[in-house]
């Protein structure tokens, strides 16, 4: 099923974004709700927050007394992960069996305050950002909610910037402007993205790569973007996987298309077949065919590799896996790290990507010759972007 991730900070709009998913038929798992469902009266998760802070936090009734928890943890950092370490694995078990329980091409939507703050994007196959103006969302704390425009201020303050959320939104949504312009941007995302990106992640396909423009002006998205696609490869696969943004892309100032390549280093061509499955799951599954490297300055030599592409419709991916030594996976570093610290070579390659785009290596040979100098030169090695 494709798991999404829904943040936002508070009166942005995320409730109103994830009424509008469910009743385009998404199936919605509220944390805060879930929060307060673990400590509900009999429950072992309130049990145990008396025997941590004492049966001053209940209410006369045998509830939880929310402000007077809160007022045991405030300014307190170690009182507040106590408190976080009784709640959150009782949440997160309780995710685990509403999303067990969801049908097998469900779209399920995980509502989620702090998202961004305690690093849980890289464990959704996509995530979504509500955002709106301070000023707007300060409007909407004091006149719905009945918070003070201090109170309002300091909640706000209290969470992450937009700019935090942002870098790891696969989608943003703005919510300026009313209730009905949301809703047509969360249809929208539904119908071109969510539901597309479910049926290829369920039928283990790529998503048809459009055409567009051959090269584009350097987009410092790409290496945003790049960036959210290897932690969520890396939470999939394990931190001791080689993953690498490479390509053109992964040169600041460099002219390219808009696909962003990745590559996977592995021991060997078996250990990439036997990668194939995980990373179908994760939303990348292996592209059909033969595919090989040709090294630059080895003539008639090739060495196979696996490709992959990406389901999700809003991105354009190449995904290599490579053994790890092979001189396609060591020209791929060699080029890129050659490109990022010499800005004469990179123009040079900018020429060479048009060149070979009208059937010419030379060009291409040239820069391989000179990050092979270069290398030499500098005592360059293979290593983490």
């Amino acid at each position: 099923m494709l798991r999404v991730g829904l943040t936002g900070g508070i009166g942005a709009g995320k409730s109103a974004v994830a009424r509008r998913l469910a009743e385009r038929g998404a199936v919605i798992i509220d944390a805060d709700l879930l929060s307060r469902e673990v400590v509900q009266p009999g429950t072992e998760g309130l049990a145990e927050i008396v025997a941590a802070f004492g049966p001053g936090v209940l209410t006369p009734d045998g509830e939880l007394d929310r402000p007077a928890l809160g007022a045991e943890v405030f300014g307190d950092e170690e009182a507040r992960r106590r408190l976080e370490r009784i709640i959150h694995p009782r949440v997160r078990q309780r995710t685990v069996e509403l999303t067990r329980a969801a049908g097998a091409d469900a779209v399920v939507v995980n509502d989620v305050p702090l998202l961004a703050e305690v690093g849980l994007a890289p464990t959704y196959h996509l995530v979504i950002v509500v955002t709106a103006d301070r000023d707007v969302r300060l409007e909407r704390l004091t006149s719905l909610r009945g918070m003070t425009a201090a109170e309002a201020a300091a909640r706000i303050d209290a969470q992450t910037d937009d700019d935090h959320r942002r870098a790891v939104a696969d989608v943003v949504l703005e919510n300026d402007t009313g209730l009905d312009r949301l809703h047509a941007r969360v249809d929208l995302v539904w119908r071109e993205r969510l539901v597309e990106f479910e049926r290829n992640l369920r039928l283990r396909r790529s998503a048809p790569r459009h055409p567009g423009p051959r090269v584009l002006p350097s987009d410092p998205e790409w290496p945003r973007a790049a960036a959210r696609l290897v932690a969520r490869l890396r939470h999939g696969l394990g931190d001791d996987v080689g993953i690498h943004h490479i390509g053109s892309t992964a040169v600041p100032g460099l002219a390219a298309q808009d696909v962003i390549d990745l590559m996977i280093g592995v021991r060997t061509l078996h250990e990439a077949d036997a990668l194939a499955g995980t990373l179908a799951d994760l939303g990348f599954p292996e592209r059909a065919g033969d595919w090989s490297d040709h090294a630059f300055g080895i003539s008639g030599r090739t060495w196979p590799k696996r490709m992959h592409g990406c389901a999700d419709p809003g991105y354009r991916v190449d995904l290599h896996v490579r053994v790890t030594g092979s001189p396609g996976w060591r020209f791929a570093l060699l080029t890129r790290d050659h490109l990022r610290a010499v800005p004469e070579a990179r123009d040079a390659y900018a020429a060479a990507k048009l060149s070979h785009v009208r059937g010419s290596r030379d060009r291409l040979e040239q820069e391989a010759r000179a990050a092979d100098d270069w290398a030499e030169a500098t005592g360059w090695q293979p290593g983490a972007d």
